[in-house]
């Protein structure tokens, strides 16, 4: 039928399909975790029309929906994260950047001539939630590692006194992978005269919120803490088929969202209403099959792996860095689209970063190395072009430039 060649097209032999599974094995500009059997298990559910609408703790009239699996994924990061069952609120989200506007919405709700405060390196969703509810927004400086710069936050913060701060923390940065220092703003926030009345903060962890958890002496994500909201990716480090994200907060917080919908037989305090309810269950399917112990044991192998990347390139001569307790290396540009689109790098200025995730072994990485230092031979022969110098975004120590190197 001519429906079949239109509905089918993308799944023969010879289609995008195949060149897609292919350059999973090429995926390093991008947090996606591909090593998960969903599709072999839970393919059946593919048939039913689950669709987690209202207030996930709130029973619909209707039946088709996964509310308790949804229930039992936020009970799971929950207890990860330390706050009591009876004191938190949350939902399964449709990706990081919802995680982002509804942490926000509630920071704006609480104080609603608050400011929001966030560095320039945070993602792209905070200064979209600043422009869609029409908020105050202060740009904080970087340092050389892409982390908040403490002293330009105080200085803003001085300067702003009269009205709230709606802080928003990167528990990892989208290309350095910088974790800001939550504890340092929680003192910056008191020396200000900044009461607890008066601030409100959001953690976004879209990539790090299920690896900082499980790794020795990194500073864990708590609501012991000041925290006003948490949010992650679980099409990420987790890994899902897919977008979807978590995003917690404390249910003293949300009376001010929801919204009794007759229609829907429940209350709303969700950005999107109607949700995706195979999300969950994925979701609450990783979670056991992997439990603390797989993340833990994911955690430390792209770790090392990173550390590994970033060691090769700096023994061949190649600018790099890597953060702390990071899992992304930050390397100099490379000099040609083509290789950046078969690798599928994530690219900024004269800047490219590799995403260790779970499925990215030592074999892809020396697979990568190897190309690069082959193309990298054409594209710098001849001398006329030199690579580029990366003091400036990564600090002279990591940069291994023509006149940097003298000095190494």
């Amino acid at each position: 039928m001519k429906y079949d060649k239109v509905l089918f097209y993308p799944f023969r032999k010879d289609s995008t399909y195949i060149h897609r599974k292919e350059t999973l094995n090429h995926n390093l500009g991008y947090p996606i975790n591909v090593c998960y059997e969903h599709h072999a298990a839970l393919a059946p559910l593919l048939q039913f029309y689950l669709n987690n609408c209202g207030d996930p703790f709130t029973e619909n009239t209707i039946d088709f929906h996964s509310k308790d699996f949804e229930v039992a994924v936020l009970d799971w990061f929950a207890q990860l994260w330390e706050i009591e069952k009876d004191e938190y609120w949350g939902y399964i989200t449709n990706g990081g950047t919802e995680g982002n506007l509804h942490g926000l919405l509630i920071g704006r709700e609480l104080h609603p001539t608050g400011i929001i405060y966030a560095s320039k390196d945070s993602h792209y969703s905070v200064f979209k939630a600043a422009r869609m509810y029409r908020m105050e927004l202060e740009t904080i400086n970087t340092l050389f590692n892409g982390e908040i710069d403490y002293a330009d936050l105080r200085s803003k913060l001085l300067l702003n006194k009269n009205k709230p701060a709606i802080i928003n923390v990167n528990i990892g940065t989208t290309f350095k992978g910088a974790i800001d220092d939550l504890d340092l703003i929680l003192q910056i926030l008191k020396k200000c005269g900044y009461s607890n009345d008066k601030y409100y903060i959001h953690c976004d962890a879209a990539l790090y919120g299920l690896i900082i958890p499980f790794i020795q002496h990194a500073k864990t994500i708590t609501f012991k803490k000041s925290v006003g909201s948490v949010s992650i990716s679980g099409h990420k480090f987790l890994g899902c088929p897919m977008p979807c994200g978590i995003q917690m907060t404390r249910k003293s917080y949300i009376s001010s969202l929801s919204t009794k919908i007759e229609y829907i037989a429940s209350t709303d305090a969700t950005i999107s209403g109607s949700r995706n309810g195979l999300a969950p269950i994925l979701l609450w399917y990783s979670l056991c099959m992997k439990g603390r112990t797989g993340l833990q044991q994911d955690a430390k192998m792209c770790i090392e792996n990173a550390r590994y990347l970033k060691g090769r390139l700096h023994k061949a001569g190649i600018s790099a860095m890597l953060n702390e307790f990071s899992i992304i290396v930050v390397f100099e540009r490379p000099n040609d689209h083509k290789f950046i689109r078969q690798w599928q790098l994530s690219c900024t200025r004269d800047m490219a970063h590799a995403v260790v995730m779970p499925g990215i072994t030592r074999e892809t990485i020396d697979n990568f190395f190897k190309d690069l230092m082959h193309e990298r031979g054409k594209w710098y022969r001849v001398g006329t072009i030199v690579p580029p110098c990366l003091a400036d975004d990564i600090a002279s120590q990591n940069c291994l430039c023509c006149c940097h190197k003298m000095c190494h």
